[in-house]
């Protein structure tokens, strides 16, 4: 049973902010030729979170893989543990997994358990003519209505009836993602009004309540207590 106060995104900044207008996800046009799931919904208005209504986002796709490769597998389902992320999964731990992150410090708490992205950004990306596609930059959970750029830290993510993720941070694009496709690194970030630097390639959490994720499962989110603070790269 989802809790009382669950609203859909953060209530104090426009969604524009971090990934521009809102817009209907298709995923990928056709143009570029790439199979991918229709999603069909749009980034909630910043006019409706005022009002309290629940988000109406769901999960596109998940996707795993037991060796620190770029870009992960995609599976029918995923399971995650509370307190070490997905289960079979590289990053899974208590314990910082990053392989640079452990060169510096192998104790650090891992704040990277599960990856996200918005499905928003294939489409975005397939009009900058790069074929990108769930999985392929190595986010477990592949989202769709949920403009995740938005949501403050320490937002609860729910997913189906069990599983909670707690928001840790945004994901940092790296040089991995540029030999993965040559000038993809540019195309995932953007600067702001003010000319803050923007990380699009998602965002990571933690596992609160551990369960079983998949396709088509319904996402809400709960937000914080105030004040509300902006994701910072983990």
């Amino acid at each position: 049973m989802l809790r009382t106060g669950m609203i859909a995104l953060i209530s104090q900044r426009p969604l524009s902010t971090r990934s521009g207008r809102p817009r209907s996800c298709q995923c990928l046009p056709k143009a570029v030729g790439r199979k991918a799931p229709i999603c069909g919904r749009k980034l909630r208005p910043l006019e409706e979170f005022a009002e309290g209504h629940m988000s109406n986002g769901r999960v596109v796709s998940v996707a795993c893989d037991g060796a620190h490769r770029f870009s992960k597998r995609a599976v029918p389902t995923i399971e995650v543990a509370a307190g070490l992320g997905v289960k079979g999964d590289a990053h899974e731990g208590v314990m910082v997994k990053h392989r640079s992150r452990v060169a510096v410090d192998p104790s650090q708490p891992n704040l990277r358990q599960v990856h996200l992205i918005h499905a928003e950004l294939f489409e975005e990306l397939a009009l900058k003519g790069f074929s990108v596609g769930p999985a392929d930059l190595g986010e477990n959970i592949t989202t769709c209505g949920i403009d995740l750029l938005t949501l403050p830290r320490h937002t609860l993510i729910l997913i189906g009836h069990d599983v909670r993720l707690e928001v840790t941070g945004l994901r940092n694009p790296c040089a991995q993602i540029e030999r993965f496709k040559s000038g993809l690194l540019a195309a995932v970030l953007d600067r702001g009004p003010n000319n803050e630097l923007i990380r699009k390639a998602g965002i990571m959490s933690i596992v609160k309540g551990g369960g079983v994720v998949r396709p088509g499962d319904q996402i809400h989110i709960e937000m914080p207590p105030q004040p509300h603070f902006p994701l910072e790269r983990v």
